[in-house]
């Protein structure tokens, strides 16, 4: 009888595995995508990298210098005072980029900015969707995350108030 039950059980355990495998659910709906490689050496200087290119690539970027064009999104504490990448919260302040690949917005959070607080400082008029240009270095990659402190900030356009006026 106890024969008879692990027999029926490995054959509904195989069924199923063969279902699963098999079926439109693995094989249409889920689908892995290839992550395209970014280039992992810096251009000259005055050339800019997208974003996505370095949050793809986070250790290709290791201790090198990034200049980059972005959507200012809003100031924050995100990553401050984490101790494998530590930014003290007393001397830095971090921010957020929009992403540059939707519509909709979204901050790039896979990308941790920080500049120091006297910098800041000098940029707090910053608003959303300030556009700007950032130079910084890619100090750390951890938890698979681009860790950037920045050195220049430039605001190359303002972005609209909400009632039209630049």
């Amino acid at each position: 009888m106890r024969r008879v039950r692990y027999i029926k059980t490995l054959f509904l355990v195989i069924f199923c595995a063969i279902a699963i495998t098999t079926s439109n659910i693995t094989t249409d709906v889920v689908t892995a995508q290839p992550v395209q490689e970014a280039v992992a050496t810096v251009t000259a200087q005055g050339d800019t990298i997208s974003p996505l290119a370095i949050v793809n690539n986070p250790s290709g970027y290791l201790n090198k210098t990034v200049t980059m064009n972005a959507k200012f999104d809003k100031f924050a504490t995100l990553g401050l005072d984490y101790k494998p990448a530590f930014k003290s919260s007393e001397e830095y302040i971090s921010f957020l980029i929009k992403r540059d690949d939707t519509t909709y917005d979204i901050p790039l959070s896979e990308m941790k900015l920080f500049m120091k607080r006297d910098l800041a400082e000098k940029n707090i008029e910053l608003k959303t969707n300030d556009e700007i240009q950032i130079t910084g270095i890619v100090f750390s990659d951890a938890l698979g995350d681009v860790w950037i402190d920045i050195n220049k900030l430039i605001i190359t356009k303002k972005a609209p108030d909400k009632d039209g006026v630049k």
